[in-house]
């Protein structure tokens, strides 16, 4: 009886789960492209523990990623060499690896050649970037701390030519 009324009432159903979904949409960042990115801290592998302030006067790209997510492993080569271009320009890409702690040697092995930082999410505080919707995951934290790109994602592929064209302007702000 319930199969048949589904049926025949199937428009009804979508309609309601699409106003239910929308009632609690979450928004992948709980901060607006233009308005003060927000405070976060993180414990590198190294033990260094850097935040927010401490990166005010660099561009810095704040990257989550796994070593289990395919697209993450593909971007991670192009940031290492984005990063090794322009670090001397001011540029700081802290990567947030979703990975279990227990998986911790791998993620040691995978990003020892890239020289920028890492930390595992769980030696991290990034409430404020909102939910980890989707791997890669990536924002983008101009010199006075205001966030510039928000959501990020693997459906926009970090490359050599999308990091020239988001994060270069950026870069050359001063």
């Amino acid at each position: 009886m319930i199969t048949n009324w589904a049926k025949r009432h199937s428009h009804l159903l979508l309609l309601a789960w699409m106003t239910l979904a929308a009632c609690f949409a979450v928004r992948a960042s709980a901060a607006d492209i233009g308005e003060q990115a927000p405070a976060w801290q993180a414990t590198t592998l190294d033990g260094r523990v850097i935040d927010s302030d401490s990166l005010k006067g660099k561009v810095t790209l704040v990257h989550f990623w796994a070593t289990w997510c395919p697209p993450c492993r593909k971007e991670m080569p192009a940031l290492a060499n984005f990063y090794r271009e322009h670090a001397k320009d001011g540029l700081e890409i802290v990567a947030v690896s979703l990975d279990e702690d227990a998986n911790q040697a791998e993620v040691r092995r995978f990003v020892q050649s890239y020289g920028f930082p890492v930390a595992m999410m769980s030696a991290s505080r990034m409430d404020g970037f909102g939910r980890v919707w989707a791997l890669p995951l990536s924002f983008l934290i101009d010199r006075r701390g205001v966030l510039r790109e928000a959501d990020w994602t693997g459906e926009r592929t970090i490359d050599a030519a999308s990091l020239d064209k988001i994060v270069l302007p950026v870069l050359s702000e001063r």
